[in-house]
């Protein structure tokens, strides 16, 4: 009784610490999960059956399904959001980035504050071990946060919360430690659908299932293709560096939200201003330099100019 009194201390100074990085939502849950996680498991390998996974690989690794490979005697994790949203807009007439990519490498910004969540974890409980993991580890990142009750998973597959809407990173703090699971999200979709017909390139192929093969984002950051599909090209608009049209035509993105305020994800002016005529002719050198410490990075200068040839901006 004691240690469970201990342990129930410990997650609410857990999740306190993780207040205090600027985490929110932040909630637990318990390794040793239910039906809803072998539906979600089973809903990813039917995906991947499908090959809505295109070219990712990556997206088979079968530790995505066993989250104990990840961490040897995981028995709970810590989910982790960290709202994005900032209200800026790009000005008239320009191409548009997703808002992710706006401000620093997301990656970098949770891992290193995960980090500092494990070592304080460690600190309390010296027994305790734990893996800090962002996504680009083999996890199921968002069926885990639903589990944790931060949100629930849209229809367009990113995970909702009621007051942030859809734009959260995710992280995961995944520890030996048992700690008391909090109760999982319900879905609030209802019967909405206005993600679906909002995709110009018909991605979300049925609720809850985007076939990346379609999908603006994926082509224009993980295609490595000398030119985009002639369907994607057609459908893009302005698009060159992800796309966030299903997240806008999401209700729960178009109530009031607060807008972040933490500085390493303000957007950078450029991304705000991007022009084709002046960003086809930046060297590779100047492309490395405006994408220093950017998730962007991942779309290499010569796919940039690409995506650029494309895109086709909003009349002004």
């Amino acid at each position: 009784m004691a240690e469970a009194t201990s342990l129930e201390a410990l997650a609410s100074g857990l999740k306190r610490q993780a207040h205090s990085l600027g985490f929110d939502p932040v909630g637990i849950a318990a390794v040793a999960a239910g039906e809803r996680m072998r539906l979600r498991s089973a809903a990813l390998e039917r995906w991947l059956q499908a090959g809505h996974q295109a070219d990712m690989g990556w997206m088979a690794d079968p530790r995505r399904r066993q989250i104990e490979a990840l961490l040897p005697g995981c028995r709970s994790l810590l989910a982790v959001g960290l709202s994005y949203y900032v209200r800026a807009e790009r000005q008239p007439g320009t191409l548009a980035v997703a808002r992710y990519g706006w401000g620093r490498d997301y990656h970098r910004l949770i891992e290193g504050r995960l980090r500092r969540l494990g070592r304080w974890l460690e600190e309390q409980w010296p027994t305790a071990r734990w893996r800090a993991c962002v996504d680009s580890a083999p996890l199921m990142d968002k069926a885990w946060a639903e589990e944790a009750g931060l949100g629930w998973i849209g229809k367009h597959g990113n995970l909702i919360h009621r007051q942030r809407g859809s734009w959260l990173l995710l992280g995961h703090l995944l520890t030996s430690l048992e700690l008391p699971p909090d109760r999982a999200a319900s879905p609030l979709c209802g019967s909405c659908n206005r993600c679906i017909p909002a995709c110009p390139t018909g991605a979300i192929v049925e609720p809850f299932v985007v076939d990346s093969r379609r999908c603006i984002a994926f082509h224009t950051i993980e295609n490595r293709d000398p030119e985009l599909p002639a369907a994607i090209a057609a459908g893009m608009g302005p698009w060159v560096a992800g796309c966030d049209i299903c997240q806008e035509a999401c209700p729960w993105n178009q109530q009031p939200l607060a807008s972040s305020e933490d500085p390493d994800l303000q957007p950078r002016p450029w991304l705000l201003e991007l022009r084709a005529e002046q960003a086809q002719l930046w060297s590779d050198a100047e492309w490395d330099e405006r994408l220093r410490a950017s998730a962007l990075r991942r779309i290499k200068p010569w796919m940039w100019r690409r995506n650029l040839r494309a895109a086709r901006p909003d009349p002004a």
